[in-house]
C-alpha cells in the first residue's frame, strides 16, 4: 500500500536548504574523486549531476545521496590501471563503460529481488562500518584542515599517509588552521541557534559563506602574482553540462573490467544500503532495498551515458544532507539543480570556496555520524555483537572500507546461518486440564505416546539436527515400546527438499516398524510439499492435523487420534485375552 505524503512549502524550505548546502560540498568531492579515480576532475561533477539526480528519482531512502565516492573511486583508479597515464581518452571512455556496466549487474540484482537479502547483515556490521568510515573521513580531512598537501598515494595506508604528511610534509598554514577553527566555532554556535528558534539548517551553508566571504575579503583566497593563494582553495570548475555519449566498447576492456564492474556493483551497492539503514535507523522511515538497488543501477547505467564516474550513496554528504534537515528525496535532486548551476553560472565564483572550511565541515559530519549511544549499547548487549562491531571497524581501518563492508557480510552469513540452523525440540505433556504446555523434571511422561514440538528453519542447514532429534524419537519408541509420536510442526518453517527428505524416510521407517507418526499444525506451505511430493498415497489422512486459528486444536486432535487409537487397541488385547481364556 502507498500512503502519499503531504509536501508542503516546510518540506520544501527544508530540500532546498539541504539540497544546496550538500551541493556545496559536491563541487569540491566531485573534482577530487575524480582525480582520485585517475580521470578528469569534469566527470566527477557529471556524476554529482546525472548519477546523483537519477538515484534520487528512482531510490527509496528520503536522505540517502549518491554520487562519486572515496571508495568506488579507489576501486576505479585500480580497474584502470591497465590504461597507460597518457591514454586519458581510453580511459574515460573505459570508466564510462565500467560504468553501464555496473549499473545493468545492479538492476538484475534488483530485478530477481536479491537486495532483500541486505536485510540479513547485523547491525552492529552497519553500525561498525559508520563509526570507522567517520573517523576515515575525519582522518582525510586532517591536511585540509590544517592547510598542508597530502603525502603519499592512494595505494598507501591512510594512517601512512597521514604520518608522512604530518612529519614530512609542509608547514602548518596557520592561515587556514584559522579558516578551519572559525568554521567549526560558527558552524557549532549557528546550530544552537537553529534549534533553539527551531528555524531552517541553514548553519552550515551559513558557515561556509560567512567565511568563504571572510577569507576572500582578507585575501587568502585570490591569486597572487605567482598564480597561488594563500589558503587552497576548490580550483577552477567547468562550465559544461554533462551531455549524451555513447562509451566506447571494444572486447578487450570487457574481459579487463567484467571482474571489476561485478565487485564495484556489490561494494556500491552495499556501501549505499548500509548509509541508507543507518539514516533509517534514526529516522524510523521504512526503506524497500530492492528499489534501492534498482535506482542504484539505474543511475550508474545512466552515467555510463553521459560521461560519469561509477558513483554510489555518499556517506559526508548523506551525512549532511539529513543533518541540514533534508526531507525528502527531492533534496537530491534539488543538489543536483544546484551543482548544474554551479558549474554553468558560478564557476568563477566556486573556485574560492577554501578548502579548510570544507574539511571543518566535513570533520564536524564526521563527528556527529559517530552514535555513542548506540555504540555503548551494541558494546553492552551481547559478547558477539561487541566482537562484530570491532571486527568490522579494525577491518575498515586496516585494510579500507571496501573491504570492511566484504568482512561484515561474511560476518553476518557466519552468524545468520548457525542461529538459522538451531532446531528447537522440547518434549511436551497434555496436563489433567487438556493444556498442552511443555514438559517438566516432575511430570510424569504421556500415557502410551510421545509428543515433541520442533521450532525453527527446516532449511539444508538444519538438516543435521532434524536428522538427529528424528533418529532420537525412533531409538526412544524403540527402547519404551511405544506405538505412537506425535510430531508438532506449526513452528518449522521453510521446508526444503534436505528437510523433507529426512521427514519422509523417518515416516517410512516408523511405518516400517509398526510406529504411528501423528503430525499436527501443518501449515499450508508444509501441505503443499506433501502434495508435490505424493505423501498422501502412503501416508493415512486421518494422520495430518492442519493448523486451525486456535493454537492447540490440531495438537488436542491429534491427540484425541492417538488415544482413539490406543483404546482401541486395549480393546483388541481384551478381547484376544477372553478369547484365549
Amino acid at each position: 500500500m502507498i500512503t502519499a505524503i503531504r509536501y508542503d512549502r516546510t518540506a520544501l524550505r527544508r530540500d532546498f536548504i539541504a539540497g544546496l548546502t550538500v551541493a556545496a560540498i559536491s563541487l569540491p568531492q566531485g573534482m577530487a574523486y575524480a582525480l582520485l579515480a585517475g580521470i578528469d576532475p569534469r566527470y566527477g561533477l557529471y556524476s554529482a549531476i546525472v548519477v546523483t539526480a537519477v538515484a534520487s528519482v528512482f531510490g527509496s531512502s528520503s536522505h540517502l545521496i549518491n554520487g562519486p565516492t572515496s571508495a568506488i573511486s579507489l576501486v576505479v583508479f585500480g580497474a584502470l590501471a591497465s590504461f597507460d597515464s597518457e591514454q586519458r581518452v581510453e580511459a574515460a571512455e573505459a570508466t564510462f563503460l565500467l560504468g553501464a556496466l555496473i549499473g545493468t549487474i545492479q538492476i538484475s540484482i534488483a530485478f530477481f529481488r536479491l537486495g532483500d537479502l541486505t536485510r540479513y547483515i547485523s547491525e552492529a556490521v552497519i553500525l561498525g562500518f559508520m563509526s570507522a568510515a567517520s573517523l576515515l573521513l575525519a582522518l582525510g580531512q586532517v591536511g585540509n584542515a590544517l592547510g598542508v598537501r597530502d603525502k603519499g598515494t592512494g595505494a598507501q595506508h591512510i594512517l601512512y599517509r597521514l604520518w608522512i604528511t604530518l612529519t614530512q610534509g609542509d608547514p602548518l598554514n596557520y592561515k587556514a588552521i584559522a579558516v578551519t577553527v572559525t568554521t567549526l566555532v560558527l558552524a557549532v554556535l549557528l546550530r544552537r541557534f537553529v534549534r533553539r528558534y527551531k528555524l531552517p539548517q541553514f548553519d552550515m551553508l551559513l558557515a561556509l559563506v560567512i567565511v568563504g566571504i571572510g577569507a576572500y575579503i582578507a585575501g587568502w583566497t585570490i591569486p597572487g602574482a605567482d598564480g597561488k593563494t594563500l589558503i587552497a582553495v576548490s580550483g577552477a570548475v567547468p562550465s559544461s553540462l554533462p551531455a549524451p555519449h555513447i562509451p566506447r566498447v571494444e572486447l578487450s576492456w570487457f574481459r579487463d573490467l567484467a571482474s571489476d564492474a561485478a565487485a564495484i556493483a556489490f561494494l556500491g551497492l552495499l556501501e549505499a544500503l548500509a548509509i541508507a539503514k543507518s539514516i533509517a535507523h534514526q529516522t524510523r522511515q521504512p526503506l524497500d532495498y530492492n528499489r534501492q538497488c534498482l535506482a542504484e543501477g539505474v543511475a550508474n547505467l545512466a552515467g555510463g551515458f553521459f560521461q560519469c564516474l561509477p558513483g554510489s550513496g555518499s556517506l559526508s554528504r548523506s551525512a549532511i544532507n539529513f543533518q541540514a534537515g533534508a526531507a525528502t528525496r527531492f533534496s537530491g535532486i534539488l543538489t543536483a539543480l544546484f551543482v548544474a548551476a554551479a558549474v554553468l553560472a558560478l564557476a568563477p565564483l566556486a573556485r574560492f570556496a577554501p578548502k579548510p572550511a570544507l574539511a571543518a565541515l566535513l570533520l564536524l559530519t564526521a563527528t556527529r555520524l559517530i552514535d555513542l549511544h548506540r555504540l555503548g549499547y551494541a558494546m553492552r548487549s551481547t559478547r558477539v555483537d561487541a566482537s562484530v562491531m570491532a571486527v568490522t571497524s579494525l577491518s575498515a581501518i586496516a585494510f579500507g572500507l571496501d573491504e570492511a563492508i566484504l568482512i561484515g557480510v561474511a560476518l553476518s552469513i557466519l552468524l545468520f546461518v548457525p542461529r538459522a540452523a538451531r532446531l528447537r525440540a522440547v518434549e511436551l505433556v497434555v496436563d489433567k486440564d487438556e493444556v498442552v504446555r511443555e514438559r517438566r523434571p516432575a511430570d510424569p511422561p504421556n500415557e502410551g505416546y510421545v509428543l515433541y514440538d520442533l521450532e525453527g528453519e527446516l532449511f539444508f542447514g538444519a538438516g543435521p539436527e532434524l536428522e538427529r532429534t528424528l533418529e532420537s524419537l525412533m531409538v526412544r519408541a524403540r527402547e519404551q515400546g511405544l506405538r505412537h509420536i506425535v510430531l508438532r510442526l506449526k513452528r518449522v518453517r521453510n521446508p526444503d527438499m534436505v528437510s523433507l527428505e529426512h521427514l519422509e524416510h523417518f515416516l517410512k521407517e516408523t511405518q516400517a516398524e509398526g510406529v504411528a507418526v501423528w503430525l499436527a499444525g501443518l501449515k499450508p506451505d508444509l501441505v503443499e510439499c506433501f502434495a508435490h511430493l505424493g505423501f498422501a498415497a502412503w501416508v493415512p489422512k486421518e494422520r495430518l492435523f492442519q493448523q486451525g486459528s486456535d493454537e492447540d486444536s490440531a495438537t488436542l486432535a491429534a491427540i484425541r487420534g492417538v488415544r482413539a487409537a490406543l483404546s482401541a487397541q486395549q480393546s483388541e488385547q481384551e478381547d484376544k485375552l477372553r478369547y484365549l481364556v
